[in-house]
């Protein structure tokens, strides 16, 4: 008798790197002197959440054959997240990140991913798409479909999982990821076709659909042939539109702003969560708000994403009379 596919409540697919982030705030790069190692990239940090929810959670993606992809391997382990589809690339670097902190809204990041990122040679046949059908939850993002092979893999697992059960693309847009943003959007089409939840920010909801206006993107998002739009929009906190006309808009959770980085990749995993714990649209949406709140107040991305007590207290807190702070970034 064959072996069960391995079965996980969440499986992601694309970005992995180390995040080099500053231990000094408000110094600009070429400044700093001291730096913390992380794990980072979108997909190994949204599965990072969900494990810290208590999700089982697996990512598949890419590093290099060097120190810093076995340090990846290493916390994935520590994280909870499953690895066994996290293999190296003997050609490319493991990419590193750094960013430059300047709370509460200026965050600017510098990718090395250069000649080429090991998480862009996925190849379709070294899939294994039937755990890919089996997962509860399927996430892809935009970056996977910047370059081959990678772009080819990421539509044959979605068409794989054929919509099943809940796939989830996240718009993910990072224009020098690129070598021609203008190409974007077709791609984008095409796995709008195959997901059943879109998440984006503003920027990302343009490239794509073409509009930008928060209503507007929903619906855009929708007719192009998801269930579930969320569109984030920073301190004006998230609209979520199902197609069934369920909505809901929330506005951020007040914390004080140390990074905003990290904070979508939070929203993600909880996103996942609350799909997963078949929530209704405004308890997911606000748990998610408060996931991304909380990681906005702490320094890294991975080591921060929060467990599910930590962002039950900051939703009392935060409902309580004398709550204060600065809006998080969503």
């Amino acid at each position: 008798m064959a072996d069960s596919p391995p079965y996980f409540d969440l499986v992601t697919m694309g970005r992995i790197g180390v995040d080099l982030y500053p231990l000094e705030t408000g110094v600009p790069l070429a400044r700093v002197e001291t730096f913390g190692k992380f794990l980072g990239g979108s997909a190994a940090n949204v599965a990072v959440a969900a494990a810290r929810m208590g999700r089982s959670a697996a990512v598949i993606t890419r590093t290099g054959d060097d120190p810093f992809g076995t340090f990846l391997h290493e916390a994935l382990k520590e994280f909870g997240v499953d690895d066994r589809w996290v293999t190296p690339v003997a050609a490319y670097p493991t990419p590193l990140t750094f960013c430059e902190i300047f709370p509460p809204d200026s965050f600017p990041l510098y990718f090395y991913r250069r000649p080429k990122a090991p998480d862009l040679e996925i190849h379709a046949d070294e899939l294994d798409l039937t755990a890919v059908r089996a997962a509860g939850i399927f996430w892809i993002t935009g970056t996977g479909l910047s370059e081959e092979p990678s772009r080819s893999a990421t539509l044959t697992a979605l068409e794989a999982r054929d919509r099943s059960t809940t796939t989830v693309f996240d718009l993910d847009w990072r224009p020098m990821f690129w070598r021609d943003p203008e190409q974007a959007r077709p791609y984008y089409r095409e796995a709008l076709r195959h997901a059943t939840v879109a998440v984006g920010n503003l920027d990302e909801c343009e490239v794509a659909t073409g509009v930008r206006e928060p209503e507007a993107c929903a619906e855009a998002l929708l007719a192009a042939g998801v269930e579930l739009a969320v569109v984030k929009q920073g301190p004006r906190g998230v609209l979520a539109v199902h197609r069934d006309g369920t909505r809901a808009e929330v506005e951020p959770v007040p914390v004080e702003v140390v990074n905003g980085l990290g904070a979508g990749d939070a929203f993600g995993g909880s996103l996942c969560h609350g799909l997963l714990s078949g929530w209704d649209l405004e308890r997911t949406m606000r748990h998610a708000n408060a996931a991304g709140a909380l990681v906005a107040s702490r320094l890294a991305c991975s080591s921060a994403m929060p467990t599910e007590p930590e962002v039950a207290d900051l939703l009392a807190r935060a409902a309580s009379p004398d709550a204060a702070g600065l809006p998080s970034q969503s």
